[in-house]
């Protein structure tokens, strides 16, 4: 008997999905065809030129990106917009102070477009594992990578 696979689904803005689906279409077309340029103009019948070496190395990093792109994108969940409620979930924002000072704001995503430095952490994260199913008033004791945090969730939007 054949066993049966199931993915998890990529959560995704609809901005997160249009981001992805533009990338997807610049490197299978623009920047496939730069590379197969570069490559048709470096190589000299020396395989060992850097430049040739680097447009291959180029080329395998496209080739790379547009199947992990193409994987993502044929399991895409998206993530609807408006109120969620008071419990946290993927979608979610949420207004948190860590270690009893420093206030943030975060939106739970899915790892497609993760990107703590502008506030979006991936629902699998230590932070956003913690904070889905919470509610406001909430606190937790959370081990990240770079030591512990206490967080008291303030608000979820």
């Amino acid at each position: 008997m054949k066993q049966v696979v199931f993915e998890k689904p990529n959560y995704i803005t609809e901005k997160g999905l249009e981001k992805l689906q533009i990338e997807l279409v610049h490197l299978s077309t623009v920047r496939r065809q730069e590379i197969a340029q570069y490559l048709q103009e470096t190589i000299s019948g020396d395989v060992e030129d850097p430049e040739f070496l680097f447009a291959q190395e180029e080329q395998a990093f496209v080739e790379g990106r547009i199947l992990e792109l193409e994987k993502l994108l044929s399991n895409v969940k998206i993530i609807e917009p408006g109120n969620r409620g008071d419990q946290v979930e993927i979608g979610s924002t949420v207004i948190i102070k860590e270690n009893d000072n420093e206030i943030e704001t975060y939106t739970i995503v899915g790892s497609a477009e993760a990107d703590p430095s502008i506030g979006l952490i991936f629902d699998e994260s230590p932070i956003g594992k913690a904070l889905i199913g919470s509610k406001a008033g909430d606190e937790k004791d959370i081990r990240t990578p770079s030591g512990p945090v206490r967080i008291t969730i303030l608000a979820v939007q």
